[in-house]
């Protein structure tokens, strides 16, 4: 007795012919778990695709392979760009590059980047982690709140610009990574003579109204980087 045809199984094609060996293998395909065909297809063991979608990196791993150091606002960062093939810019307080770039990881052990202003411009990129949530209090007092994530369908950015003289702090929300990562991009190029820290009294004696929020997200005395 010939053995019956699997379930789902072509058993002739338009023409009424016996499928060839290439239709079978695409209607066997249908039927794999997508992540048993990516062990397939890159010659990876089975066990180690799972762990790598079941186990992401930890934020020590990160700052190992990306080679961060602590930042003088709070969390870790690594320069990764400046323009050095243009020309530099004119700005008040000197010559910067026209862009740098950064990367930058909030993590559960030091989850706030406390309070600054920037006098550039700088565009954030999300990359990986839990949501982190971001305060941008304006030269007008207004307090505006933003969420980047990885979810853009629950109103979570995946690029929040925030323009030079808005005063900023950020904080990585409780999720199971345990860590946000980001990246920025500052134009004209970031230089610590054009960044404030936001030190506590300042803050309060300019935005009394923010008081709750000045007090977590700020510092009185400046942390060496």
């Amino acid at each position: 007795m010939p053995p019956r045809p699997e379930a789902n199984a072509p058993t002739s094609d338009t023409y009424g012919y016996p499928p060839s060996p290439l239709a079978r293998l695409f209607s066997s395909c249908a039927r794999v778990p997508i992540v048993a065909l990516v062990s397939l297809l890159l010659g990876t063991p089975l066990s180690i695709v799972s762990a790598e979608e079941t186990n992401p990196p930890t934020a020590q791993a990160l700052i190992e392979a990306l080679e961060l150091e602590g930042h003088i606002e709070g969390g870790f960062s690594r320069r990764t760009y400046e323009a050095t093939e243009q020309a530099r810019i004119a700005t008040p307080n000197g010559d910067r590059f026209r862009m740098t770039s950064i990367y930058y990881l909030l993590t559960a052990d030091g989850p706030i980047g406390h309070f600054h202003r920037n006098t550039s411009d700088i565009v954030h990129y999300f990359h990986l982690g839990d949501p982190i949530e971001y305060f941008l209090i304006h030269p007008d007092g207004t307090l505006e709140t933003v969420v980047m994530g990885p979810d853009p369908t629950r109103g979570q950015r995946l690029q929040l610009t925030v323009p030079g003289g808005i005063w900023k702090a950020s904080k990585v929300s409780g999720g199971s990574h345990g860590y946000g990562l980001i990246s920025e991009a500052v134009s004209p190029g970031f230089d610590y003579a054009d960044m404030t820290l936001g030190m506590t009294s300042q803050l309060l004696e300019e935005f009394p109204q923010h008081e709750v929020l000045i007090r977590q997200l700020s510092r009185e005395t400046v942390t060496e980087r």
